[in-house]
Protein backbone atom coordinates (compact mmCIF):
# COMPACT_ATOMS: atom_id res chain seq x y z
CA UNK A 1 0.00 0.00 0.00
CA UNK A 2 1.38 3.40 -0.96
CA UNK A 3 1.09 6.31 1.47
CA UNK A 4 1.30 10.02 0.73
CA UNK A 5 3.33 10.60 3.89
CA UNK A 6 4.89 8.79 6.83
CA UNK A 7 2.14 10.23 9.02
CA UNK A 8 -0.51 8.67 6.77
CA UNK A 9 1.01 5.25 7.39
CA UNK A 10 1.32 5.82 11.14
CA UNK A 11 -2.36 6.72 11.34
CA UNK A 12 -3.29 3.30 9.91
CA UNK A 13 -1.35 1.44 12.62
CA UNK A 14 -2.54 0.03 15.94
CA UNK A 15 -0.46 1.38 18.88
CA UNK A 16 -0.84 -1.89 20.79
CA UNK A 17 0.12 -4.29 18.00
CA UNK A 18 2.25 -2.03 15.80
CA UNK A 19 4.17 0.13 18.29
CA UNK A 20 7.53 -1.12 17.02
CA UNK A 21 6.74 0.18 13.54
CA UNK A 22 5.26 3.41 14.89
CA UNK A 23 8.32 4.21 17.01
CA UNK A 24 10.65 3.41 14.11
CA UNK A 25 8.80 5.68 11.68
CA UNK A 26 8.37 8.49 14.20
CA UNK A 27 11.96 8.38 15.46
CA UNK A 28 13.85 7.75 12.23
CA UNK A 29 11.72 9.61 9.69
CA UNK A 30 9.39 12.12 11.33
CA UNK A 31 11.33 13.52 14.29
CA UNK A 32 14.97 12.32 14.43
CA UNK A 33 16.38 15.68 15.57
CA UNK A 34 13.60 16.33 18.06
CA UNK A 35 13.74 12.84 19.55
CA UNK A 36 17.50 13.08 20.14
CA UNK A 37 17.27 16.48 21.82
CA UNK A 38 14.26 15.43 23.89
CA UNK A 39 15.98 12.28 25.17
CA UNK A 40 19.05 14.31 26.11
CA UNK A 41 16.88 16.47 28.32
CA UNK A 42 14.94 13.44 29.53
CA UNK A 43 18.19 12.14 31.02
CA UNK A 44 18.87 15.58 32.46
CA UNK A 45 15.60 15.34 34.38
CA UNK A 46 16.64 12.03 35.94
CA UNK A 47 19.76 13.69 37.37
CA UNK A 48 17.49 15.87 39.56
CA UNK A 49 16.67 12.80 41.65
CA UNK A 50 19.23 12.37 44.48
CA UNK A 51 19.04 8.57 44.50
CA UNK A 52 19.85 8.50 40.77
CA UNK A 53 22.46 11.26 40.64
CA UNK A 54 24.08 9.94 43.82
CA UNK A 55 24.73 6.54 42.27
CA UNK A 56 26.04 8.08 39.05
CA UNK A 57 28.23 10.56 40.91
CA UNK A 58 29.69 7.88 43.17
CA UNK A 59 31.22 6.02 40.23
CA UNK A 60 33.09 9.05 38.89
CA UNK A 61 32.12 8.06 35.33
CA UNK A 62 30.63 11.47 34.53
CA UNK A 63 33.74 13.28 35.69
CA UNK A 64 36.18 10.90 33.99
CA UNK A 65 34.39 9.80 30.80
CA UNK A 66 31.28 11.92 30.13
CA UNK A 67 31.39 11.40 26.35
CA UNK A 68 31.54 7.62 26.72
CA UNK A 69 28.70 7.70 29.21
CA UNK A 70 26.62 9.70 26.74
CA UNK A 71 27.55 7.48 23.78
CA UNK A 72 26.70 4.28 25.65
CA UNK A 73 23.26 5.57 26.64
CA UNK A 74 22.62 6.92 23.14
CA UNK A 75 23.54 3.58 21.58
CA UNK A 76 21.41 1.51 23.93
CA UNK A 77 18.33 3.67 23.35
CA UNK A 78 18.93 3.89 19.61
CA UNK A 79 19.40 0.13 19.23
CA UNK A 80 15.98 -0.40 20.79
CA UNK A 81 14.11 2.36 18.95
CA UNK A 82 15.66 1.77 15.55
CA UNK A 83 15.87 -2.03 15.45
CA UNK A 84 13.22 -3.06 17.95
CA UNK A 85 13.45 -4.82 21.29
CA UNK A 86 12.65 -8.21 19.71
CA UNK A 87 15.37 -8.01 17.04
CA UNK A 88 18.70 -9.78 17.51
CA UNK A 89 20.38 -6.43 18.16
CA UNK A 90 17.62 -5.28 20.47
CA UNK A 91 17.82 -8.45 22.53
CA UNK A 92 21.58 -8.03 22.88
CA UNK A 93 21.13 -4.41 23.98
CA UNK A 94 18.54 -5.37 26.59
CA UNK A 95 20.71 -8.22 27.86
CA UNK A 96 23.69 -5.87 28.27
CA UNK A 97 21.60 -3.20 29.96
CA UNK A 98 20.23 -5.73 32.43
CA UNK A 99 23.74 -6.98 33.16
CA UNK A 100 24.92 -3.46 33.99
CA UNK A 101 21.89 -2.54 36.10
CA UNK A 102 22.02 -5.88 37.89
CA UNK A 103 25.25 -4.89 39.64
CA UNK A 104 23.44 -2.34 41.77
CA UNK A 105 20.49 -1.93 44.09
CA UNK A 106 18.25 0.44 42.15
CA UNK A 107 14.76 1.20 43.43
CA UNK A 108 11.93 0.06 41.20
CA UNK A 109 10.40 3.54 41.37
CA UNK A 110 13.62 5.02 39.98
CA UNK A 111 13.53 2.56 37.08
CA UNK A 112 9.90 3.48 36.45
CA UNK A 113 10.66 7.18 36.46
CA UNK A 114 13.57 6.94 34.00
CA UNK A 115 11.40 4.81 31.71
CA UNK A 116 8.58 7.36 31.91
CA UNK A 117 10.85 10.19 30.77
CA UNK A 118 11.59 8.28 27.56
CA UNK A 119 7.87 8.34 26.82
CA UNK A 120 6.74 11.79 27.85
CA UNK A 121 9.74 14.06 27.23
CA UNK A 122 9.77 13.45 23.44
CA UNK A 123 6.01 14.08 23.42
CA UNK A 124 6.38 17.30 25.41
CA UNK A 125 9.29 18.48 23.27
CA UNK A 126 7.22 17.81 20.18
CA UNK A 127 4.31 19.84 21.57
CA UNK A 128 6.65 22.80 22.13
CA UNK A 129 9.03 22.63 19.18
CA UNK A 130 7.94 19.98 16.68
CA UNK A 131 7.37 20.77 13.01
CA UNK A 132 4.03 18.97 13.35
CA UNK A 133 2.23 17.55 16.35
CA UNK A 134 2.45 13.86 17.09
CA UNK A 135 -0.78 12.03 16.36
CA UNK A 136 -2.50 9.85 18.95
CA UNK A 137 -0.98 6.68 17.46
CA UNK A 138 2.53 8.09 17.97
CA UNK A 139 1.91 9.04 21.58
CA UNK A 140 0.34 5.73 22.46
CA UNK A 141 2.95 3.89 20.42
CA UNK A 142 5.68 5.44 22.59
CA UNK A 143 3.83 4.32 25.71
CA UNK A 144 3.33 0.71 24.62
CA UNK A 145 6.88 0.47 23.24
CA UNK A 146 8.64 1.62 26.41
CA UNK A 147 6.22 -0.27 28.62
CA UNK A 148 7.23 -3.48 26.84
CA UNK A 149 10.91 -2.56 27.19
CA UNK A 150 10.27 -2.07 30.92
CA UNK A 151 8.68 -5.50 31.15
CA UNK A 152 11.75 -7.02 29.52
CA UNK A 153 13.93 -5.16 32.02
CA UNK A 154 11.94 -6.80 34.83
CA UNK A 155 10.60 -3.46 36.06
CA UNK A 156 7.63 -4.04 38.34
CA UNK A 157 4.31 -2.19 38.78
CA UNK A 158 4.26 -0.82 35.22
CA UNK A 159 1.17 1.40 34.82
CA UNK A 160 -1.49 -0.05 32.57
CA UNK A 161 -2.46 3.15 30.77
CA UNK A 162 -0.84 6.19 29.17
CA UNK A 163 -2.57 8.59 31.58
CA UNK A 164 -1.64 6.58 34.66
CA UNK A 165 2.04 6.51 33.72
CA UNK A 166 2.03 10.24 33.00
CA UNK A 167 0.44 10.85 36.41
CA UNK A 168 3.20 8.78 38.02
CA UNK A 169 5.83 10.82 36.12
CA UNK A 170 4.48 14.15 37.37
CA UNK A 171 3.94 13.02 40.96
CA UNK A 172 7.36 11.37 41.16
CA UNK A 173 9.07 14.62 40.11
CA UNK A 174 7.07 16.61 42.66
CA UNK A 175 8.07 14.23 45.44
CA UNK A 176 11.72 13.65 44.50
CA UNK A 177 13.23 16.67 42.74
CA UNK A 178 15.50 18.55 45.14
CA UNK A 179 19.03 19.94 45.15
CA UNK A 180 22.07 17.91 46.16
CA UNK A 181 25.75 18.41 45.45
CA UNK A 182 25.70 15.17 43.44
CA UNK A 183 22.95 16.60 41.22
CA UNK A 184 25.09 19.64 40.60
CA UNK A 185 28.23 17.65 39.74
CA UNK A 186 26.45 15.27 37.35
CA UNK A 187 24.40 18.07 35.79
CA UNK A 188 27.45 20.30 35.32
CA UNK A 189 29.48 17.46 33.77
CA UNK A 190 26.67 16.78 31.30
CA UNK A 191 26.28 20.49 30.50
CA UNK A 192 30.01 20.81 29.88
CA UNK A 193 29.91 17.75 27.62
CA UNK A 194 27.20 19.33 25.47
CA UNK A 195 29.18 22.57 25.27
CA UNK A 196 32.35 20.71 24.26
CA UNK A 197 30.71 19.79 20.96
CA UNK A 198 30.86 23.44 19.84
CA UNK A 199 33.68 25.96 19.26
CA UNK A 200 34.98 27.50 22.49
CA UNK A 201 33.93 31.00 21.45
CA UNK A 202 30.26 29.93 21.33
CA UNK A 203 30.15 28.09 24.65
CA UNK A 204 29.07 31.01 26.88
CA UNK A 205 26.06 31.50 24.60
CA UNK A 206 25.47 27.75 24.51
CA UNK A 207 25.49 27.58 28.29
CA UNK A 208 22.78 30.23 28.52
CA UNK A 209 20.79 28.40 25.86
CA UNK A 210 20.85 25.16 27.88
CA UNK A 211 19.58 27.01 30.96
CA UNK A 212 16.89 28.70 28.88
CA UNK A 213 15.45 25.36 27.74
CA UNK A 214 15.29 24.06 31.31
CA UNK A 215 12.26 24.74 33.49
CA UNK A 216 12.65 26.25 36.96
CA UNK A 217 12.38 22.86 38.73
CA UNK A 218 15.47 21.60 36.88
CA UNK A 219 17.43 24.78 37.46
CA UNK A 220 16.71 24.67 41.19
CA UNK A 221 17.57 20.97 41.50
CA UNK A 222 20.97 21.65 39.87
CA UNK A 223 21.46 25.10 41.41
CA UNK A 224 21.93 26.51 37.91
CA UNK A 225 21.23 30.23 37.41
CA UNK A 226 17.80 31.23 36.18
CA UNK A 227 18.05 32.85 32.72
CA UNK A 228 16.58 36.20 31.80
CA UNK A 229 13.07 36.10 30.40
CA UNK A 230 14.36 37.57 27.13
CA UNK A 231 16.94 34.78 26.83
CA UNK A 232 14.27 32.15 27.30
CA UNK A 233 12.04 33.83 24.74
CA UNK A 234 14.86 33.98 22.17
CA UNK A 235 16.08 30.41 22.67
CA UNK A 236 12.66 28.79 22.77
CA UNK A 237 11.49 30.98 19.92
CA UNK A 238 14.48 29.85 17.85
CA UNK A 239 13.55 26.21 18.44
CA UNK A 240 9.96 26.91 17.42
CA UNK A 241 11.23 28.68 14.30
CA UNK A 242 13.46 25.73 13.47
CA UNK A 243 10.39 23.48 13.72
CA UNK A 244 8.37 25.77 11.46
CA UNK A 245 11.14 25.79 8.85
CA UNK A 246 11.52 22.00 9.04
CA UNK A 247 7.89 21.65 8.00
CA UNK A 248 8.84 23.03 4.58
CA UNK A 249 11.57 20.48 3.93
CA UNK A 250 10.92 17.46 1.68
CA UNK A 251 9.77 14.30 3.39
CA UNK A 252 12.70 12.14 4.48
CA UNK A 253 13.10 9.18 2.10
CA UNK A 254 15.71 7.29 4.14
CA UNK A 255 15.80 6.68 7.89
CA UNK A 256 18.25 8.62 10.03
CA UNK A 257 19.86 5.90 12.13
CA UNK A 258 22.01 6.93 15.05
CA UNK A 259 23.27 3.35 15.32
CA UNK A 260 24.96 3.84 11.95
CA UNK A 261 26.48 7.22 12.80
CA UNK A 262 29.92 7.68 14.29
CA UNK A 263 30.32 7.93 18.06
CA UNK A 264 33.41 9.71 19.43
CA UNK A 265 34.03 7.02 22.03
CA UNK A 266 33.97 4.27 19.38
CA UNK A 267 35.76 5.57 16.25
CA UNK A 268 36.15 2.01 14.94
CA UNK A 269 32.59 0.95 15.78
CA UNK A 270 31.13 -0.62 18.88
CA UNK A 271 30.23 -4.06 20.19
CA UNK A 272 27.04 -4.08 22.23
CA UNK A 273 28.43 -6.54 24.78
CA UNK A 274 31.31 -4.15 25.54
CA UNK A 275 29.19 -1.05 26.11
CA UNK A 276 28.95 0.46 29.56
CA UNK A 277 31.39 1.06 32.38
CA UNK A 278 34.25 -1.30 33.13
CA UNK A 279 33.52 -4.31 35.29
CA UNK A 280 34.15 -3.77 38.96
CA UNK A 281 32.50 -2.89 42.25
CA UNK A 282 32.48 0.87 41.54
CA UNK A 283 30.85 0.73 38.12
CA UNK A 284 27.20 1.79 37.67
Amino acid sequence: MAFASILDEIRTLDPVKDHLRIVYLSTCFEFPFDTTRALEFALYRTYCVPSISGLLDKTGEFAARPQKRYDDTDIFVSELMEWGYDSERGKRALRRMNQIHGRFEIANADFLYVLSTFIYEPIRWNANYGWQLMCEQEKLGMFYFWREVGRRMNIKELPETYDAFEKFNVEYETANFRYTDANNRVGAATRDLFLSWFPAITRPIGCRAIYAIMDDNLLEAFDFPKPWSLTRWLVRGSLKLRGWLAAWLPQRSKPRLRTEMGHPSYPDGYVIEKLGPPEGPSSP
